[in-house]
């Protein structure tokens, strides 16, 4: 079990307040001291800005002031950077300069808003994200550039699992990521029973956290910084002993994906509820398919599908995490996804998002691997080449609250 990410969050004014930055990295670098001191590691350190466009006024400035924070931060001893999402009230044009923005950095992450609770889902802006996921597609043979792109549906600030995290503004605030999935494992393959299970994960969860949180709260005695909680999604790593698919699979799932799957996911999410801390961000079941070897075997093998993992988001975690499409899956295509993961996240009253990375030249089924020790092994995987057409996917926004708590039986 590692921390994924200790993760800063700052306001910045120009793309060269690199003293605001300098000293985030100091609290960084601090606070992975303090974890590993109470006996967790940590794994990188990250730091993620307000959106840009509230400190860099002109798209056509965007790679290089993104290259300017970017060697800012690098000097600061700072892994990653995320320069939070590309809003409904921005112009359209800071979205278009992100696919240069991704070719011409290296650790730059930054997310577009296609949901939230004011203004609906966008098909306009679901358009626009499906045709920038296209872009991006192509700066790299394999379609990696992907992994820094995300879209938002009803995601709000200070969580730490990139590229979603962004500042609301003010002062400086932090947080963890954690890389947990192991504890799950370790909690089911010990039990005989859910009660058991549910019993030793909760008690796994909250033994680490008390440990992260004092941790935490030594960094920062006496800075200005708020220590905003912990996210506890169990991300996995790409081996078996660290797959959320393996852990789930050990309740009585002979393959994730099968029915009985939302059953399991709900169920761990519910437990997850139930344990004490301090919490930010998602805090649910993640379910990234390139990520986890056991969920990249069951895409591979044809039993895990696009629409699944839709609808397990619907009970538990982040949506549609390093999903391998086709490299000539439509605009169309992309833009239908988005805009059910948008809906979901609107009706179920959640925050979800969608990193999709088509692969060029690859089609549905076709093996593909990465040199990216956070990758595994898997094929493609097929959605449906179609798209909604007017009026859903017109120029008006879909207004969906979340169901009334009254209403639901």
């Amino acid at each position: 079990m590692n921390i994924r990410s200790v993760t800063g969050f700052v306001s910045l004014n120009t793309p060269t307040d690199h003293a605001i930055i300098d000293e985030m990295g100091d609290i960084l670098e601090a606070a992975r001291a303090s974890c590993e001191e109470h006996g967790v590691a940590v794994q990188t350190k990250r730091i993620a800005t307000q959106p840009f466009a509230e400190w860099l006024p002109d798209p056509q400035a965007l790679v290089e002031g993104g290259q300017q924070v970017e060697e800012a931060v690098r000097s600061a001893g700072i892994d990653y950077l995320a320069l939070g999402p590309v809003r409904f009230a921005d112009d359209t044009a800071f979205a278009h300069a992100l696919r240069d923005l991704f070719e011409h950095t290296e650790n730059v992450f930054a997310s577009i808003e296609i949901a939230n609770t004011s203004d609906g889902v966008d098909p306009a802006r679901a358009r626009l994200a499906a045709g920038l996921i296209r872009a991006v597609s192509t700066i790299h043979p394999d379609g990696f550039a992907n992994l820094k792109l995300a879209a938002l549906a009803r995601v709000g600030p200070w969580g730490p699992f990139f590229p979603a995290a962004y500042h609301a503004g003010g002062g400086p605030h932090l947080a963890v990521a954690m890389e947990a999935a192991d504890l799950a494992v370790e909690a089911f393959s010990e039990a005989e029973s859910l009660q058991e299970a549910r019993n030793n994960l909760i008690e796994r969860v909250e033994e680490t956290a008390a440990s992260i949180e004092e941790a935490m709260l030594n960094t920062l005695d006496g800075r200005n910084c708020v220590f905003t909680g912990i996210d506890f999604s169990l991300a996995p790593y790409p081996e078996q002993a660290r797959s959320i698919g393996h852990a789930l699979e050990q309740l009585g799932l002979r393959a994730f994906g099968e029915p009985g799957t939302l059953a399991a996911a709900a169920w761990l999410t519910d437990t997850l509820d139930r344990a004490s801390f301090s919490y930010t961000g998602f805090n649910g079941l993640m379910l990234p398919v390139l990520e986890d070897t056991i969920l990249a075997e069951r895409a591979a093998e044809g039993v895990l599908h696009v629409r699944d993992l839709l609808i397990f988001s619907a009970v538990c975690g982040t949506g549609l995490d390093t999903i391998p499409l086709p490299g000539d899956i439509s605009s169309g295509a992309l833009t239908g996804l988005l805009m059910d993961v948008g809906a979901l996240a609107l009706r179920q009253g959640k925050p979800l998002t969608a990193r999709l990375m088509p692969i060029p030249g690859k089609t549905a089924g076709d093996p593909i691997s990465f040199d990216f020790e956070y990758f595994a092994p898997s094929r493609v995987m097929a959605l449906e080449d179609a798209k909604p057409a007017p009026p859903l996917n017109g120029s008006e926004r879909l207004h969906i609250a979340a169901r009334p708590l009254d209403r639901r039986i």
